[in-house]
């Protein structure tokens, strides 16, 4: 810390920013993507078999994501399908921008690390720079200036470092998001096929909201 100059106290900053960060998405996702699948099917297949059941269900698990977005339209009273579409779509966007929860902090800490370590390296430069006279040079009073300037190098290499971390794990949970964006339009869909079918069938039997639905709707959402 000494050796690197005043940048490396702004990059121990960053630097623990990023890696509690990290901390905290690493269990985050590793706890959802655990419990995503089991909810996901558990919700569906009861919607399929017993619609007045799934709303239970989903609530139960509200406090996943996944859960909590089904439990969106599915918590709404007979509404039209419309109405159904939006719900889904307005839930799937709430739950998918609280899933990237710390990409800011990442991103900042990506953009600022390789510039304050290059900071850090310039000023030191211009220390040991500024201590060099013309009568020394060829002299054994450089050398002091020669270690001076790898000194200076360390905060460039830190900020480097940093970065390079934090932009991997970056990267790493924007993969994990996009493709909980497919999970979601997958199983919004299949949930809105359900309801759409349901709803169909209602207008011709009323009691098609209540009680077990008929097997053709298990049979289709298995298959």
């Amino acid at each position: 810390m000494t050796k690197g100059g005043v940048a490396m106290w702004p990059l121990l900053i960053l630097s623990v920013l990023a890696l509690s960060t990290i901390i905290e998405r690493s269990i985050f996702w590793i706890r959802f993507l655990l419990k995503e699948g089991k909810i996901l099917n558990r919700v569906l297949e009861t919607a399929a078999r017993n619609w007045d059941a799934a709303p239970k269900v989903a609530k139960e698990h509200s406090k996943h994501p996944i859960g909590n977005f089904l439990y969106g339209p599915l918590r709404l009273d007979n509404p039209d399908p419309e109405v159904f579409h939006l719900a889904l779509e307005s839930s799937a966007d709430d739950e998918l921008a609280l899933m990237r929860r710390g990409d800011k902090v990442l991103e900042a800490v990506i953009a600022l690390s390789p510039l304050l370590g290059l900071l850090g390296t310039v000023l030191g430069l211009i220390t040991s720079l500024g201590n060099i006279q013309i009568s020394d040079l060829g002299t054994s009073s450089t050398t002091g200036v020669t270690l001076g300037i790898g000194e200076a190098l360390i905060s460039t290499a830190t900020g480097l470092i940093v970065a390079i971390i934090s932009l991997t794990f970056y990267r790493i949970f924007q993969s994990l998001w996009s493709n909980q964006v497919r999970v979601f339009r997958k199983a919004g869909s299949e949930l809105e096929v359900i309801y759409r079918q349901r709803w169909s069938d209602s207008e011709g039997n009323p009691s098609a909201f209540s009680g077990n639905t008929p097997s053709k709707f298990t049979e289709t959402f298995e298959q």
